[in-house]
């Protein structure tokens, strides 16, 4: 259409694979107008990073077979970017077309300042002074929301929050006032409240600048609150498009129902888990493992926090000499799981979620409080274990990592991460062990032919049904799941959710299900802790936590959560300017000074909220 400034038409690629060539797109076409925002959507594998490869000019030029055009419309000038030659396309890569990568850290240079990127990247295109190019670099900055942009300049990206880096790559991407940038989940490594204020930034961007965007994600709560159009993509080919409204509201592709139906809510019936059962065959194959379980029956204390701080010393450069800092990483944190109990602790990056969960295994140590841990009698501390009592604590206790593909060995093969606990605990002989490791696999859904795959052969919800049968191998009483679905799509995610409520109810374990997404956690937690800064400052039973919450950093993880439904936005103003997860810029009576521990009001039947 004339008014598009992106027009793809009837684009297929295929990657050759010696005679064979696989083909991943066919006869994709749409279009993005000026000043809008189009969402390609579709899960791993449908074929959007694809479509952004080619339109930026990136496809292995050695592998890809491409066909039809891509179009791109600047000014009066229209320009097929499939005919580009290598020189061209980078005069017009990053001036007059863009890109905002997924991960920040991983698209911006550790060892280059974010003032020179951006004087970099300007005067590559333009010519122009170096206090221009200086003038510039701090005016995008200031653009895109650094609080001090001037200062920024001398930072590198370690030294920023994982919202300033998505905002520092923004800055990189706009430094050039381009007529359209492609956004590659550019907001899906980020914290709710964080993604939230990213899509306001997004949007208030756009309408000033009038850029046509090219919004790539998964998420369809995402979609709801920036797209004007929708694109769905399944295996590489155009299922469904539309408007935003008539696709969330009114799909007609039962592709497009599914994956909106596989989306955990907020509001009305809860998201209903399809519990995948165990076969008893697997259960009776591994009893000689596990005949030594000896956590308490259903309901009863399995683990409880006291009272448990940690604090971390930093170190930071000063004029003369080095001076220390101390950190609160965990302050004063109590917290129960029961037998058999799926618990939620919920908290953004850096509230001291995980430094809780390694001390629960006795990675590390609290400096104050305690861990206890029932041997199915009497509750023993954990902090107080050593040598074998400490490995059969650690045996009892199992961890399901956040990322499935970093977290298993690409170099052994399916049967040898599964044996891997075996063979550290001394059970069996290797042909019991194969046995084992093949009935872990029918116990997660697997069949155990593929035991001799590696972890590359492997989907990401395949790989992390793997990380789960490593952490059931020794009979845990208590599984610690880090994130456990948040690197996967919304249908994989339900099926490991289900998976996992499954292995709940068919073997009794316990979970302490860590995650910053409240919806999928009032999937599949009973009860709920929320921790801010180190505390815990609510704590409820799920439903009553949703239809009653207090405390105001609560309430702002609430309103950040988007909802796939273009009548829920987000409530932006419940994030108060970005600064919700800052105990000091709470409402009294929540108002907490650094370090000091927090009080609790019960306000309900098992609901508890911090005060001062």
């Amino acid at each position: 259409m004339a008014g598009d400034v992106l027009t793809i038409e009837n684009l297929s690629v295929g990657y050759r694979d010696g005679r064979y060539v696989r083909p991943i797109l066919r006869e994709v076409s749409f279009g993005v107008p000026r000043g809008k925002t189009v969402a390609l959507v579709g899960e791993s594998g449908s074929g959007k990073s694809t479509i952004a490869g080619a339109a930026m000019g990136l496809l292995p030029k050695h592998r890809a077979e491409q066909s039809g055009r891509i179009l791109f419309r600047d000014g009066d000038r229209e320009i097929d970017l499939t005919r580009l030659s290598p020189s061209a396309f980078q005069k017009l890569r990053g001036s007059r077309v863009a890109m905002a990568f997924q991960e920040p850290s991983a698209a911006l240079s550790p060892v280059v300042s974010i003032g020179t990127m951006l004087t970099e990247t300007l005067s590559m295109h333009e010519r122009v002074t170096a206090g221009e190019a200086r003038r510039r670099a701090v005016e995008v900055l200031a653009h895109v929301g650094f609080p001090d942009p001037t200062g920024a300049m001398k930072r590198y990206p370690f030294e920023l929050s994982g919202g300033l880096r998505q905002r520092a790559m923004l800055a990189s991407a706009l430094i050039c006032r381009p007529a359209l940038v492609i956004a590659d989940e550019p907001t899906s490594a980020l914290d709710v409240t964080v993604q939230a204020m990213a899509l306001k930034l997004l949007g208030d961007l756009q309408d000033e600048l009038q850029l046509g965007l090219l919004f790539i994600t998964h998420d369809f709560g995402v979609v709801a609150n920036i797209a004007d159009y929708v694109i769905v993509l399944r295996d590489g080919i155009v299922v469904e498009q539309g408007t935003m409204h008539d696709v969330l509201k009114n799909p007609k592709s039962d592709y497009t129902r599914a994956l909106l139906a596989a989306v955990p809510r907020l509001e009305g019936a809860p998201f209903a888990l399809n519990p995948t059962h165990a076969r008893s065959s697997a259960i009776q194959t591994l009893a000689p493992v596990w005949k030594e379980r000896i956590g308490p029956p259903p309901g009863s204390p399995l683990l409880q926090i006291t009272d448990v701080s940690k604090t971390f010393t930093a170190r930071k450069r000063g004029l003369v000499a080095a001076e220390s800092d101390t950190v609160d990483a965990v302050l004063g944190v109590s917290l129960t799981v029961n037998a058999a109990e799926c618990v939620g602790l919920v908290g953004e990056s850096g509230c001291g979620k995980s430094t809780l969960s390694k001390m629960i295994l006795r990675a590390l140590t609290p400096d104050s409080g305690t861990i206890s841990i029932s041997d199915g009698k009497t509750m023993r501390s954990v902090t107080s274990l050593s040598g074998s009592a400490l490995s059969k604590h650690r045996a009892r206790v199992q961890y399901v990592f956040q990322d499935p593909f970093a977290s298993l060995n690409p170099r052994l093969t399916a049967e040898e991460i599964v044996t891997e606990p075996f063979v550290i605990h001394g059970l069996g002989d290797p042909a019991h062990r194969l046995r084992w490791a093949a009935a872990l696999l029918e116990l997660v859904g697997l069949e155990g032919v593929m035991l001799m795959r590696h972890p590359n052969a492997f989907s990401g919800g395949q790989r992390q049904r793997i990380g789960i049968a490593r952490a059931l191998a020794l009979g845990p009483d208590l599984l610690i799941c880090d994130e456990p679905v948040s690197a996967l799509d919304v249908s994989v995610q339900a099926q490991i959710l289900g998976l996992l409520d499954g292995l709940r109810q068919d073997l009794g374990i316990a979970s302490l299900f860590v995650s910053h997404n409240l919806a999928v956690v009032r999937a599949v937690a009973s009860r709920v802790y929320v921790m801010c800064r180190g505390r815990i400052v609510e704590a409820a039973p799920t439903a009553e936590l949703f239809a009653n919450p207090h405390h105001p950093y609560t309430k702002a993880l609430l309103a950040a959560n988007p909802e796939p439904d273009p009548d829920r936005k987000l409530d932006l103003a419940a994030l108060m300017q970005g600064r919700a997860s800052d105990p000091a810029a709470w409402d009294e009576p929540y108002r907490l000074k650094k370090g000091a521990k927090a009080r609790y009001k019960t306000v309900g039947e098992g609901h508890i909220v911090a005060i001062a």
